[in-house]
């Protein structure tokens, strides 16, 4: 049995057992504090019967206005992990469906997220998600001994974008600082 809450701020004293992993980046307490604050429906969790973490998802929403008033949105994940012991049992899937639902019900076009290519469990989990590389970042992920790693933007289209244009790959390889968030 699991219990699916909004993530809050004191779940960050509790979140050992998942962002003790390699593979999952840790931010600093503004970090969450600013994406609770400000995209509360965007993070959740996910804990087992004894309290301790399954698993997260911290997303927001980015992008602008376009000229002609309708909006231009779309979902972004920062970070989603489910803790070692827990994964292939669905979880991933319920948060990546979880932040899609909330993506559709602001009318957003996609929702994309960063991953490195070295991690590739989690690059072909996404694209049996239904995401696809969209472009890679250069150099996005700072490393060990100064050592830098790309970064693959992945997407998925949302309804609002029934072509699926938004998630259509370019092929191309940008810099950090090139990223647009709309």
């Amino acid at each position: 049995m699991s219990t699916i809450k909004p993530f809050q701020i004191f779940d960050i004293l509790d979140y050992n057992n998942i962002n003790l992993d390699i593979l999952t980046e840790t931010f600093n307490v503004g970090f969450y504090g600013k994406y609770i604050a400000k995209w509360p429906e965007f993070c959740i969790s996910i804990k087992n019967h004894f309290g301790n973490f399954q698993g997260y998802l911290l997303g927001k929403i980015e992008g602008e206005k376009a000229n002609n008033n309708k909006q231009n949105w779309h979902g972004h994940i920062s970070a989603i992990t489910v803790a070692p012991e827990y994964r292939r049992q669905g979880v991933a899937r319920f948060l990546m469906n979880y932040i899609e639902d909330v993506t559709n019900s602001q009318n957003g076009w996609y929702v994309d997220l960063f991953v490195r290519p070295s991690n590739k469990i989690a690059v072909l989990m996404y694209q049996n998600f239904g995401y696809e590389i969209y472009q890679t970042v250069y150099q996005y992920y700072s490393g060990q001994n100064g050592k830098c790693e790309d970064a693959y933007d992945m997407r998925k289209s949302m309804l609002r974008d029934k072509q699926k244009l938004k998630q259509k790959p370019t092929g191309k390889v940008i810099k950090p600082e090139d990223l647009e968030f709309n």
